[in-house]
């Protein structure tokens, strides 16, 4: 008996291309959000707390987008 794949293609159809664009689409704007909240969070620490994280002003952006 012989059996046949139902599917032979070997890349993924148009619809799991377009439903896993739109997936990476929405990860990519809860990670923005993510990103903006850590940013307010910590613009809104004084000076000497930020010190004491051993930040600076200078540093919120990049820890903000690390995740530190």
């Amino acid at each position: 008996m012989t059996t046949l794949p139902l599917s032979r293609r070997a890349s993924p159809d148009l619809f799991t291309r377009v439903v896993d664009g739109i997936a990476a689409f929405f990860d990519a704007v809860a990670e923005g959000r993510r990103i903006a909240a850590r940013y307010e969070q910590l613009s809104r620490l004084s000076d000497a707390a930020l010190a004491r994280r051993g930040l600076t002003r200078g540093d919120i952006a990049r820890v903000a987008v690390a995740g530190r």
